[in-house]
């Protein structure tokens, strides 16, 4: 069966972007390949899963203008954790900015964060 394996975020810079999901996000950093020309390839996952994102650095004024805001404002991606109060208390003291208090709905809780660029994020742990 096929797969999504990665996910492309654009970032302003490699090192900057790594540091945001190493660690403050407790990702783990997979590959960093020079590719040549100021390239490089990035993959960074969470811990223990299998989907990543691809940092891909900007380039050109159309990408540099949309790194931060690929969905215009909307929540982009969507964090899935097996506990929610664990990850939420060490992505906060870590500096991530979470945009609210965690609510609990009906499919379990959640909070709404940014990285390091202005990417909303879904921190949620599932109940149902």
């Amino acid at each position: 069966m096929a797969r999504i394996s990665l996910t492309a975020l654009l970032v302003a810079d490699y090192d900057a972007a790594i540091d945001f999901y190493v660690a403050k996000c407790g990702f783990e950093l997979i590959e960093d390949t020079d590719q040549g020309g100021g390239k490089r390839w990035v993959v960074v996952r969470p811990k223990g899963g299998d989907t990543g994102l691809l940092l891909a650095k900007a380039s050109g004024e159309a990408q540099a203008a949309r790194v931060g805001d690929q969905t215009g404002g909307r929540v982009f991606l969507f964090l899935e954790t097996d506990d929610f109060a664990r990850d939420h208390a060490a992505m906060t003291a870590a500096g991530v900015r979470f945009l609210e208090a965690p609510r609990h709905e009906p499919y379990g809780s959640v909070a709404v964060f940014e990285d390091l660029y202005g990417n909303r994020w879904d921190l949620i742990e599932r109940t149902a």
